[in-house]
């Protein structure tokens, strides 16, 4: 199943998001994984690239044709990454994604721009509706701060997008770690982080 991680909106997490979807379902599901990096600043490319030299295991080499993703088979879990520099190849990837997945930050611009793109996955697919999840993800972590909420509200206001129940916070463990080729349950077991990821991937690829 092909799974893309896509916003128009620069600064989501889409890359961080991808990158530990990719090692949570290598190390919880019995199938192959692919990663398809399709954003010209690689940046998902370099954090396995980092990994690879640390010796960290799953090693997982992303690919980044458009062509070898249309060719792939229904044996892997399949996570795509894409960027703004690139719309064909986004175009391309949205047309073969079975679901695409939204990483929206708490704030009315991400709203705004998470609008855009469903009309571009509208006009992509109308011969064939996409299933579309909206992440909050950066989301406060004080529960004084509304934004996360008011910014969960407008969401459900959207046609054509389902908001997940899973939210990932903004916690420092992502960015360390991502900088270290590892994802967050590799280098803090324990943590917020890792529980919050462990809930995003089992809501994602539909495990109880």
């Amino acid at each position: 199943m092909i799974t893309l991680v896509g916003n128009l909106k620069g600064g989501t997490g889409k890359s961080t998001v991808a990158f530990n979807l990719a090692l949570w379902s290598a190390r919880n599901r019995n199938r192959r994984v692919a990663v398809y990096d399709l954003d010209p600043q690689a940046t998902i490319t370099d954090a396995f690239e980092i990994r690879a030299e640390e010796g960290y295991l799953p090693a997982i080499v992303p690919e980044h044709s458009l062509e070898r993703l249309a060719a792939e088979g229904g044996d892997a879990e399949v996570l795509v990454d894409v960027g703004l520099s690139d719309m064909e190849a986004t175009r391309g990837a949205i047309q073969l994604a079975d679901r695409i997945l939204v990483p929206v930050a708490p704030s009315q611009a991400d709203v705004w721009s998470t609008q855009r793109f469903l009309k571009m996955i509208a006009e992509l697919r109308s011969d064939r509706p996409a299933r579309v999840l909206a992440l909050l993800n950066r989301s406060d972590t004080h529960p004084a701060v509304r934004e996360t909420d008011e910014a969960a509200e407008a969401l459900t206001l959207l046609d054509g997008i389902a908001l997940l129940q899973s939210r990932l916070y903004m916690r420092t463990t992502y960015r360390r770690s991502f900088s270290e080729g590892l994802a967050v349950f590799e280098m803090e077991p324990r943590s917020k982080a890792a529980a919050e990821l462990d809930a995003l991937g089992r809501e994602v690829f539909e495990i109880n």
